[in-house]
Parts: C-alpha cells; sequence; structure tokens
C-alpha cells in the first residue's frame, strides 16, 4: 500500500521536520522552565529533591511491532517508567524521552508514539510533560526514558521500610499482563495464516481483550504512589518481574519475612484466574506494574485507589535465627522467580 503524500519515512523528512511534527504534540507539564529545543531541560522541584529513573524497551526483547501499534508503545513508556516514581512516594514531573528507528520509520509513527506519551500522561499523571530527548536510528526500534518525580517534601518511601508486624498490600490486579502475553504468542503460533498485527487486533476485541490490554498499553496507578506514601506506607515497589521475585526484593531490603497468603494473592489475580490463568501468572508472570507496599498493622487503605482495587496480601514477618529474608505462600517458601530479561533473551 503507497504511503499517504504527507507521511514521508524519516529518511525522506529528516530530522527537523520530523521534530517539527512530533514537538507540538507533547505536554509540556507544569514544573518546566525550559523544554525541548535547548541542550537540557530545567525543571523545577518545590524542595530541591526529586527521584530520577530510567529504563529501555527493546523491540524483541519487550515488544513485537507486529502486536504494538506506535500509540501503544509510547502509552506503555509512560506507564512503566511513572509506576517507578510513584513507587517511591513522588508525584511524576517530566520525563525525557530517546527513540530509536529505522530511517524507513513513517513520521506518522512518530506522531502516534507521541500522541500514546501524551494520551498516557494525561489519562495517568496530569501535569507531568515530556521535556526533551533524542531520535536517532537503529536497526531495531529501541526506546529509553528517564521519569523525574517531586517528593514535595515527603520522605521517599524505600523497599527497606517495611517492619514486623507491617500489613502486605497490592494496588492494582496481577497476572492480568502474563495472561495477556501467553494469548499473544499462542496466537502467534499461526503466524503463517493470519498476520499477526490482525491476531492482536482480533485478540484485544475478543473474551481476553483486558489481559491483551494489560501487556500492551497497561494503566498503573501512577497517582496512588503519593496517596499511600501520605496514609505511612512503610515500603512501596513496582509489581514489574513478578510478585514472587518483587516481593523477595523487599524482603531482602528490609531483613524480614514477606508472609504471603494464597487467599489474598487469588483475590488481587480474579481476574486473570477467573480467564484461565493458573496461579502461577500472577506470582512469577511480571509485567504487572501494580503497587506493592506495606502499612503499619491497623492502617486501612481504601478498597480502591485511583481505579484500581486494593488487597491485603499477607503481613511481615520476623525471622528465625539464621533464617535468610524471603518469601513465603501459606507458610511454605516460594521460589523467588519471575521476569528475567538476560535468561528470557537467551531462551
Amino acid at each position: 500500500m503507497d504511503a499517504a503524500p504527507n507521511d514521508p519515512t524519516l529518511h525522506e523528512a529528516g530530522e527537523l521536520e520530523a521534530l517539527r511534527r512530533f514537538l507540538p504534540l507533547l505536554p509540556a507539564g507544569d514544573v518546566t522552565d525550559i523544554g525541548p529545543g535547548d541542550d537540557a531541560a530545567v525543571v523545577r522541584a518545590a524542595d530541591g529533591r526529586f527521584v530520577v529513573t530510567t529504563d529501555t524497551m527493546l523491540e524483541g526483547a519487550d515488544f513485537r511491532l507486529g502486536w504494538s501499534s506506535w500509540r501503544d508503545l509510547g502509552w506503555k513508556a509512560v506507564a512503566t517508567n511513572l509506576i517507578d516514581v510513584a513507587a517511591m512516594g513522588a508525584r511524576p514531573t517530566s520525563l525525557v524521552v530517546a527513540l530509536a528507528v529505522a530511517p524507513s520509520t513513517r513520521v506518522s509513527a512518530l506522531e502516534a508514539f507521541a500522541r500514546g506519551l501524551a494520551d498516557a500522561i494525561a489519562a495517568m499523571a496530569p501535569g507531568c510533560g515530556v521535556v526533551g530527548g533524542d531520535l536517532g536510528t537503529a536497526p531495531h526500534a529501541t526506546i529509553a526514558v528517564t521519569a523525574f518525580g517531586d517528593l514535595e517534601a515527603r520522605a521517599p518511601v524505600l523497599r527497606s521500610g517495611a517492619r514486623v508486624t507491617d500489613a502486605v498490600w497490592c494496588a492494582g490486579g496481577l497476572g492480568l499482563a502474563a495472561t495477556g502475553l501467553r494469548h499473544l504468542f499462542s496466537q502467534a503460533q499461526d503466524e503463517a495464516a493470519v498476520p499477526v498485527a490482525a491476531a492482536a487486533e482480533r485478540l484485544r476485541a475478543g473474551a481476553h481483550g483486558r489481559a491483551v490490554a494489560a501487556q500492551l498499553a497497561p494503566v498503573t496507578p501512577i497517582t496512588a504512589g503519593t496517596l499511600l506514601a501520605d496514609l505511612g506506607a512503610t515500603a512501596m515497589l513496582d509489581v514489574s518481574d513478578g510478585l514472587a521475585l518483587d516481593a523477595a526484593r523487599v524482603a531482602r531490603a528490609s531483613g524480614v519475612r514477606i508472609a504471603l497468603e494464597r487467599s489474598g494473592v487469588e483475590a488481587a489475580a480474579a481476574e486473570a484466574l477467573a480467564m484461565g490463568a493458573p496461579l502461577e501468572a500472577a506470582l512469577h508472570g511480571g509485567e504487572d506494574h501494580a503497587l506493592l507496599f506495606t502499612l503499619p498493622a491497623g492502617v486501612q487503605p481504601p478498597a480502591e485507589l485511583v481505579g484500581h482495587a486494593v488487597h491485603r496480601l499477607g503481613r511481615v514477618e520476623a525471622l528465625a535465627d539464621d533464617e535468610q529474608p524471603g518469601v513465603t505462600l501459606d507458610a511454605a517458601p516460594l521460589e523467588p522467580r519471575g521476569w528475567d530479561p538476560y535468561r528470557a533473551v537467551q531462551r
């Protein structure tokens, strides 16, 4: 199919024309003194401190262009980076986004990516802005995002703060993203008969659509981070690599045992389980981007935060003599297994 006359490739348009069409689509944010167009952005922080995190998304390892639209990728870049800011108890303020793609990529793809960034910010982190970045070329698409957040005079919420007798909670569902990925891979087995992109769209419109969307364009509880910090969260973490693995990180950092209860995990994974997913998807699947947090005993969070259900998963327990920090499920040791990019790529 021929490209539209106003949709040249990046090679045909050149960087300046691509940026002219790309930058006006991005939100500026409400803490930006100097945004895109200079050598660096100038971002304000009320108390002089800010949090910063960075992540990359690589074609093949982290996404497939046959499954994800460019808008999906912009959305996911926001959702997966700003939830890390939220996990520190900070309010997201700004993003710096670098994108490297093949020169044959259409400018309309760049515009769709920008719309995904803007739409995700509007939906999940209003007031945040894209304040700069870089465009480059690469044989496989690469997205690199650096995210900033303002603590607004709060103490940061760390993984190391969980205390014995604290309750363990989760804001957001578990297992849906892994369930969606399983259905996408299952559909890809029929790739010769049906184009993968068409198959992915059919899956999104079908009975497993919410699971596929949770994988390709997740909605994450970003604005819940500051609410939980103000509620007194003692530890917090983005569940990106699987509940078992991420809970083990809290246990090690805090020097405690995280005692999960199957009933609580099943409640948080109810939607995935209803689709036929095994509990394994919730425990080890990864990419849920829920917030795992601990609160002092007796502190009751709302049943729902910014549209995400909150479930009690268990409690924090003291270690026995010579016991190493770890995670249990109904008192049985739980292997700290989840998403490992090196092992996944190797497979």
